[in-house]
């Protein structure tokens, strides 16, 4: 039976030497901690450990006051245990969020007194964890004592967050808001990021988000989508706005249909007073949710993480700089590998190319003392700023050319010339890749054809030299013939790199790519080549076969035509066969006229006036 705690009772509860668990995030019960550590001050307690994660508010068990008495544990770094970890002033336990549970309930970690924050209790005597639910109920369930602050405001939500005050020892009435979370401000940068993750992200797929900038912008790219389920550790504000616009309904789920499910939310008072006793969104332990067998279940599920850096063969450190810890590992690894398993599911690390110093984060090799969280065989998708490099089934040369091409361009060639060091591409590929100017802040365009399907336009770039011999050996002989005006037998890699590693800025080289996760197809090739000291350049373009009439070469030209003229080009010329009367008749609609003279035998040349 419960009993309303006194400050002078702390002893009946709590030894020296004791482990002592503290409340999550938005949940952490700091009214009682303070109470607690008065106790601490008067030399009641001493060589206590306290455990916790991530905690919203101040950190006052850090003051070197209690330094004698308290020693952190942090599973999970802030700012301030951040700072007291690089200092040698508290302790770090790296672990994935879904095997914490298993540290308290197994004895590992054993817990002796757990402070937890909760609802008041219910007609039936229940209280509600309320926006904490993650590590605290298995706290709870392995504490020798449970003290509860029972607060007023804490929200009542649905799920696996009931508590019986019969499981309370000890408690104090202490109303108190709960601990806000201010939103980031994006900047221009993590708005591309969000536009580019938002790419990979189909209708009807479920989500995992994480804390930031960057998942903040992936949601405000996600705002024109459809049937959306959320199955995440963490609920924001940005997913409460995606639900309240009808875009997440959690109709395709495959479990827990109709219901977002999360671990804890974090953020405003108006996400405090949404989550209360809202039915369609559930609260479960991290061991449930984060449990890459649970999230292996939805199919499409969309993991999307940060990183501090990531090496060119795709390795991501995410709780360190260097030696110097930074968060923790988190859930990453757990929904990085759920989403793998899951049925058309997409890992995605994003993060900005550079540091806030302007350092470079895609890097040759990690820095010394940084750790791998996420090993370069999970990792799906990395996203930055400019682009989406696609490292799954790639080979070494390939996930390095991939990242090169979305690190900041100040840093290509210093990283080209790091993996010519280790052989990892080849000698002809002397080109670092340079932004394509005309294209915009995000050259790649998602659009729908007219088969339904969404196809990419985007740059051909270094890493497309495989895609484009793909490409070259689906064509048939007419094909081949109508493009070349002759049958070429073969397309080497050499040959293959001199067609994609060009510089864009002088001719121009685009593709139509489709996606089926990461396998993705080149289905039509367009590009000029501007002619030596004029202010022309001559087009040719093909598309695959079984992709003809879906209006891509349209689709190719017009964008063509558009680039020429900002680059201040006179005129386009086009070689065609007489017969190719579908070419013929594009290029005339498009206000191509006959050139006279100077055909080859059977072809006509056709010219564009830009001016």
């Amino acid at each position: 039976m419960s009993q309303l705690l006194q400050p002078k009772e702390w002893k009946q509860f709590v030894k020296p030497g004791d482990r002592i668990f503290i409340g999550s995030g938005p949940g952490c019960p700091h009214a009682l901690v303070r109470s607690l550590l008065d106790r601490v001050h008067s030399k009641h307690f001493y060589d206590l450990e306290l455990v916790h994660i991530l905690t919203l508010g101040e950190s006052p068990w850090l003051d070197p006051r209690y330094r004698d008495s308290v020693r952190v544990n942090a599973l999970f770094l802030g700012e301030e245990t951040r700072k007291a970890v690089q200092k040698g002033e508290a302790d770090y336990t790296p672990c994935f969020l879904s095997e914490v549970p298993s540290l308290f309930t197994r004895g590992i970690l054993p817990i002796d007194v757990a402070l937890v924050q909760l609802s008041p209790p219910d007609a039936d005597g229940y209280c509600s964890l309320g926006v904490t639910v993650d590590i605290v109920r298995s706290a709870i369930e392995s504490a020798r004592y449970v003290i509860a602050q029972i607060n007023p405001n804490m929200p009542r939500t649905q799920g696996n967050s009931r508590i019986s005050m019969d499981e309370v020892d000890a408690y104090m009435e202490i109303p108190a808001p709960i601990t806000e979370l201010p939103k980031a401000k994006l900047t221009k940068e993590t708005k591309r990021i969000g536009q580019y993750v938002a790419m990979l992200v189909e209708d009807g797929a479920t989500l995992q988000m994480g804390i930031g900038k960057i998942p903040d912008a992936v949601l405000r790219a996600l705002r024109h989508h459809k049937n959306l389920g959320v199955h995440t550790e963490m609920f924001s504000d940005g997913l409460m706005e995606l639900m309240q616009s009808g875009v997440v309904d959690n109709s395709r789920k495959t479990i827990h249909t109709g219901k977002t499910v999360t671990t804890f939310c974090m953020g405003s008072k108006a996400l405090y007073d949404f989550v209360n006793d809202n039915p369609l969104i559930e609260f479960y332990t991290s061991d449930y949710v984060n449990n890459p067998a649970t999230i292996a279940q939805h199919e499409h599920m969309v993991a999307i993480n940060s990183a501090l850096e990531v090496d060119l063969s795709g390795q991501v450190v995410s709780d360190s700089i260097g030696n110097r810890f930074y968060s923790g590992i988190g859930g990453q690894v757990d929904f990085i590998r759920g989403a793998a398993r899951s049925p058309h599911g997409r890992p995605i690390i994003a993060l900005p190319s550079v540091t806030n110093q302007g350092k470079s984060r895609i890097v040759p090799v990690i820095a010394e003392g940084a750790g791998v969280v996420t090993s370069r065989g999970d990792v799906h998708y990395v996203v930055t700023e400019y682009g989406i490099a696609t490292l799954r089934g790639r080979s070494i040369r390939e996930r390095a050319l991939e990242l090169i091409q979305v690190a900041h361009p100040d840093h290509r060639e210093m990283l080209l010339q790091q993996v010519r060091k280790s052989y990892w591409v080849p000698a002809y590929q002397k080109m670092a890749p340079a932004p394509v100017k005309g294209l915009g802040d995000v050259p790649v365009k998602k659009f729908k054809a007219k088969d339904g399907l969404h196809y990419f336009l985007r740059p051909l770039q270094p890493s497309d030299e495989r895609r484009l011999q793909e490409f070259f050996y689906s064509h048939d002989k007419e094909t081949l013939l109508l493009r070349y005006h002759y049958v070429p037998t073969r397309m080497s890699r050499e040959g293959a790199y001199s067609l994609v590693n060009i510089d864009q800025n002088q001719d121009l080289a685009l593709c139509i790519s489709s996606r089926q996760g990461p396998r993705e197809e080149i289905q039509a090739v367009g590009r000029y080549y501007r002619m030596p000291e004029t202010a022309t350049a001559e087009l040719a373009f093909v598309v695959r076969e079984e992709k003809r009439g879906q209006g891509f070469g349209r689709f190719l030209l017009r964008r063509i035509i558009r680039m020429a003229k900002a680059r201040k080009l006179e005129k386009l010329l086009a070689v065609v066969y007489a017969d190719n009367q579908p070419m013929l008749t594009l290029l005339e609609h498009t206000g191509f006229t006959v050139v006279p003279g100077g055909e080859e035998p059977g072809s006509l040349t056709l010219a564009l006036t830009l001016k």
